[in-house]
């Protein structure tokens, strides 16, 4: 019974599912559970956090993705099914509080000032929050001193920033000085991403990476959490 509703809320963040009232991309879905209400079952049949978030969320996203590379879903697919994993996760995060399941790292997101964009790192924020790490997102517009203000409060063991523009890009370059003036970069792992970014402005910034997506942040993020101590 364990299975059947992972794999259920697993096709059912595939379909970008987030309620019984959506469609999905299958017809005759309307009317059925979606990923919400399937979390809360779980819950409900005392199935583990740690199972729901990876045998069901990011089992599902992680289907998205291939589907996404594979240009088979356009980004609005991806929105959907994001937007599932995130209903899903506010569902489940005052259970992680109360658990004893420790996070596997905490990591602040910023899109940069000047730029007002954040699709692509709402995306990222959700993905990562359904990887198991904790999200602290400051949102769009953010000066560079509220960044690193962010990291000597919260002292993340990442800092992601987001740029879509190729006037802002450059405010990534000064958050990285900053908070290296600052006495604060050896302690936080910087990883950059957005359309103006590319890996050879990352190395040029003194970035720890560059993610082309949010299925490539994960991945950047967990081959650079061995270095990075709690």
């Amino acid at each position: 019974m364990t299975q059947d509703i992972l794999a259920v809320i697993k096709e059912n963040v595939i379909q970008g599912r987030v309620t019984q009232g959506d469609e999905g991309f299958d017809e005759g879905l309307v009317g059925q559970p979606g990923v919400s209400e399937l979390t809360e079952e779980a819950l409900a049949q005392g199935i583990r956090l740690e199972e729901i978030i990876t045998k069901g969320l990011t089992d599902g996203m992680t289907v998205v993705g291939q589907k996404f590379e594979a240009e088979e879903y356009v980004l609005p697919d991806m929105l959907a099914s994001a937007e599932a994993v995130g209903a899903a996760m506010e569902i489940l995060e005052p259970h992680l509080i109360k658990s004893d399941i420790k996070a596997k790292g905490k990591i602040i997101m910023a899109t940069v000032k000047g730029d007002l964009h954040d699709i692509g790192k709402n995306i990222v924020s959700i993905l990562l929050r359904g990887a198991g790490y904790t999200v602290k997102d400051l949102g769009n517009d953010i000066a560079t001193e509220v960044i690193v203000a962010a990291v000597r409060e919260e002292k993340p063991q990442f800092v992601g920033l987001s740029a879509l523009l190729s006037s802002t890009k450059m405010r990534m370059g000064d958050t990285v000085q900053v908070l290296m003036d600052s006495g604060l970069r050896d302690g936080v792992k910087v990883i950059v991403g957005g359309a103006a970014v590319s890996e050879e402005f990352a190395q040029s910034i003194g970035a720890d990476g560059y993610g082309a997506d949010g299925f490539q942040a994960i991945t950047l993020v967990e081959s650079l959490g061995s270095g990075v101590s709690d």
